[in-house]
């Protein structure tokens, strides 16, 4: 690790002097500084001649690399204490909450596969606690805490793929039983604000064990850790990466962020592309007004490119102990976790985990929600909802992959391997040499219930060049044949397209752009059986699980990855 600045100071440079300096110093090489006097002294040696010379300037170098060994294992040793008191410094940092608070009646641990693998769920709280120092970075007056922001965070088994779901704070949801700071239990069963589960007891540390408890009510999903960042940790932890990159649709003022001022004010945040730490992050993934319609809605997708542009930065810096405890310094400091996750040691080896995720890999979506009509809150679409739990609960990406991380046991030893389906016939390749294909954008649709057909699709798309992207589940899995949708001013690129599905169906639509909804006749062209009648639920082999119903366009067209373009997607409604 680098010598780096933390909240003791600067760590010292090696003081000078020594034996090795005193060595360096009588062999002629000069000490810290001295350069020029060594280099006269090498000159006149070079002047006289034979073997004595020759033993003379031969010596330094055997001295060199003892030099370089002993400077070596120095900086080894600085490097061992640095870290040894950054991992004694974080331990100290880190608070957990009452883990007796977590429900006794939870949903069960997910199993490993064949392999060890398990997916992780990460549930992630922003707090807004007015405590401490955190009414100076906008946190109010009031006193208690609310969950600004919450996130349950999926890692699947195979820890390539994860997904962020965001739960709208003002979601009415059933609140369960939950213990308050003074050891009772509420008796639960009434319908509340979602945030309402963090301020449950009125303390400036929130509740975590009770929207932990809530969220496992909600989803059905056992939540294997609680991570809570209140507004100081957040602005240390943008600063300790050197800022995070965002982008606005048009600029922000005082008056913006502080709707209670009588004036529109200066402009905290410019309009397009910029580098955001500390207050003006904070301002950022709080911001509500002034952009969009000023609903939570917006704001949930500003704080989901927010975090897919922290994770991108984090993972192009590397995911090594020198990256990550300088972080990790930064967030403990304001950083309540669950007791699985109360030591220097497992936080790091829980971010180290996380390596192998592609960010295109990382998706984030809302759970689905819609406004109320006798009030400004929201309800959870419990029918859409549910299929996303589902999709979870069996490892399954948003885009119809199996992410379990398991892999096909191989044959036993002098048998044969088990039947292979047929090859996929050769489909057309798009015309050799056609560069203009790397313009076409191809929204890709699975109109089967055949899992990763899409992504099947896809790959074909971008192995001819074109510009594919998986969109997910179609309106309806019935489609016996493929199918080409395309607007205005785009059959001619269409036809393209249709040259890598044979036998597909060709149709105008009022729609932008140029749609693949993948059927049965794809499938079969990939030796991917159907796995239900068209129209009929999904059904597997005996001892097999049920894969899970297709999920809704309204998930999977609203999904961002963690390399989205930063400036798109960044509002909700109309005002801006």
């Amino acid at each position: 690790m680098p010598a780096t600045e933390d909240a003791a100071g600067a760590v010292p440079s090696p003081r000078a002097g020594g034996r090795a300096e005193a060595r360096r110093a009588a062999q002629g090489k000069g000490g810290r500084g001295g350069g020029s006097g060594g280099g006269a002294t090498d000159a006149a040696g070079a002047s006289g001649g034979g073997r004595a010379a020759a033993r003379k300037s031969a010596k330094p170098k055997k001295n060199v690399k003892k030099i370089v060994a002993w400077s070596t294992a120095g900086a080894l040793v600085v490097v061992a204490g640095v870290g040894g008191a950054i991992y004694l410094k974080l331990n100290a940092n880190i608070k957990s909450f009452d883990g007796d608070a977590i429900a006794r009646n939870r949903p069960p641990e997910a199993k490993a596969d064949a392999d060890g693998n398990k997916p992780v769920n990460v549930l992630l709280i922003g707090s807004d606690s007015r405590g401490k120092n955190n009414a100076d970075l906008g946190g109010g007056e009031d006193g208690g805490a609310r969950s600004d922001t919450t996130i349950l965070l999926h890692v699947y088994a195979d820890h390539k793929h994860a997904v962020g779901i965001s739960i709208p704070r003002n979601a009415k949801v059933e609140l369960p039983s939950c213990k308050l700071p003074n050891g009772k239990w509420t008796k639960g069963g009434n319908t509340d604000l979602f945030n309402a589960a963090f301020s449950m007891g009125g303390s400036d540390d929130g509740n975590p064990a009770c929207t932990q408890n809530t969220v496992e009510k909600l989803t059905g999903i056992r939540v294997d850790h609680t991570l809570v960042v209140d507004f100081n940790g957040f602005a240390s932890m943008t600063s300790a990466v050197n800022g995070v990159d965002i982008c606005l649709p048009k600029p922000i003022y005082e008056g913006d962020i502080n709707p209670k001022l009588p004036k529109k004010g200066a402009v905290v945040l410019p309009q397009g592309k910029q580098t955001v730490e500390g207050q003006k992050a904070l301002d950022y993934v709080r911001l509500r007004h002034g952009i969009g319609d000023g609903s939570d809605i917006g704001r949930m997708k500003r704080q989901q490119a927010f975090l897919g542009s922290l994770a991108s930065k984090i993972k192009k810096e590397g995911m090594n102990p020198t990256t990550l405890l300088p972080l990790a310094d930064a967030a403990t400091k304001s950083l309540v976790v669950d007791p699985g996750l109360d030591s220097a040691d497992k936080l790091l080896s829980f971010g180290l985990s996380l390596k192998n995720i592609d960010m295109h890999d990382l998706k984030f979506v809302t759970v689905p929600w819609r406004y109320r009509t006798q009030d400004q809150d929201l309800d959870i679409v419990q029918a859409d909802a549910g299929k996303l739990w589902e999709t979870l609960k069996a490892d399954q990406t948003i885009d119809g992959q199996n992410a379990t991380g398991q892999q096909p046991d191989a044959p036993a030893e002098g048998t044969s391997p088990a039947p292979q389906p047929p090859a996929a016939p050769t489909t057309p390749a798009a015309p050799a040499g056609d560069a203009g294909n790397s313009a076409i954008r191809v929204a890709v649709y699975n109109g089967t219930t055949v899992n990763g057909l899409a992504g099947k699709a896809t790959e074909q798309l971008k192995g001819a060049k074109f510009t594919a992207s998986t969109a997910g589940q179609a309106a309806s899995t019935r489609y016996k044949t493929s199918t080409i949708e395309y607007g205005s001013g785009q059959k001619a690129n269409a036809e393209k397209v249709a040259a890598l599905f044979p036998g597909a169906d060709l149709q105008s639509s009022s729609a932008r752009g140029i749609s693949v909804i993948v059927g049965q006749d794809f499938a079969a062209a990939m030796g991917m059986a159907s796995g239900a009648p068209a129209g009929g639920a999904p059904s597997a082999a005996p001892g097999v699980p049920t894969p899970p119903p297709p999920l809704p366009t309204t998930i999977t067209n609203e999904a961002r990855s963690a390399d989205d373009d930063i400036c798109a997607n960044t509002s909700y409604g109309s005002g801006g």
